[in-house]
């Protein structure tokens, strides 16, 4: 198969709820919202924005859609309950939206859904010019969430920063961050000196965001950037990076993506992409 060839939308083993596309109206403590705008859907989770009389809320669609006949619904569940769960424990932070009830469509209960209130802002993007205080108190929020237990572990992508419209910084996706309260991890062996590294790497990322906002006044911000690193991070790279190869090359074979295999080729590219070329074209 031509790698040339156009990009096509993804199959349904490659989306979280496969051939089907999130609900056209939600309801939420009895009120009812409707869809407003799909924000993205990958293998993992459906995003959209539903809105009811002004008011603008993100609900996220855990993955159900069976893997070559192996059940997925489960995940979903797991997956939905972690991210309303971390939501709750981090609702008097004010740089976390707050979460809301359940979910229902047709007086039923979507288990694999989780709905949080929306933050109008934009993600982080290259060249953003932010005021001094937005990166303290994106590391006091981090230092926050470290002290209850909890570790962000996916600010490695710049797009999980959210810039308010009012300029503070936000974080909003919680899908992979561990939880070192819970029981389960307290029982497994080096647990805490492991939580201890997902923090560090969580500063790390902050400090390496950071430098990449200032690498235009900066000439040595990758070799600061490398001084940084610390070995954990060193030896993740090691082993990530040709995974993820590996996986852009199998989406670039499927024709769901093209050239190099980067997310922003895809047929529907997610939402914080479109706004990161947006907001590229406008400062052109």
């Amino acid at each position: 198969m031509s790698t040339d060839s156009p990009v096509r939308p993804r199959p349904a083993v490659f989306r979280a709820l496969g051939r089907a596309e999130p609900p056209e109206q939600i309801a939420i403590a009895g009120r009812f919202f409707q869809l407003e705008e799909l924000l993205k859907h990958d293998s993992w989770a459906a995003t959209a924005i539903y809105s009811s009389r002004g008011q603008r809320i993100i609900c996220k669609f855990h993955r159900i859609q069976p893997i070559f006949g192996v059940p997925m619904a489960w995940l979903g569940r797991r997956l939905a309950a972690r991210e309303r769960r971390f939501l709750a424990r981090l609702a008097d932070v004010p740089n976390v939206p707050s979460v809301l009830g359940p979910v229902t469509v047709n007086g039923q209960v979507l288990t694999h859904a989780a709905a949080r209130r929306y933050i109008p802002g934009h993600p982080l993007s290259p060249g953003d010019v932010v005021d001094d205080e937005f990166f303290s108190e994106l590391r006091f929020v981090l230092q926050e969430m470290h002290g209850r237990g909890i570790a962000y572990v996916d600010l490695h992508k710049r797009e999980n920063i959210l810039v308010g419209e009012n300029g503070r910084p936000y974080l909003f996706d919680f899908q992979i961050s561990v939880d070192a309260q819970r029981r389960l991890w307290r029982c497994l062996p080096g647990s805490s000196w492991f939580f201890r590294i997902l923090c560090q790497s969580d500063l790390y990322h902050l400090e390496k965001h950071i430098i990449r906002q200032q690498a235009g006044t900066d000439p040595d911000a990758e070799a600061r950037l490398a001084r940084l690193r610390p070995w954990w991070i060193r030896i993740h790279r090691l082993i990530a990076r040709p995974l993820r190869e590996v996986r852009r090359k199998l989406l670039v074979f499927l024709n769901i993506r093209s050239g190099r295999g980067l997310v922003s080729s895809e047929y529907f590219a997610e939402h914080a992409i479109r706004q990161i070329r947006a907001r590229r074209t406008s400062a052109q």
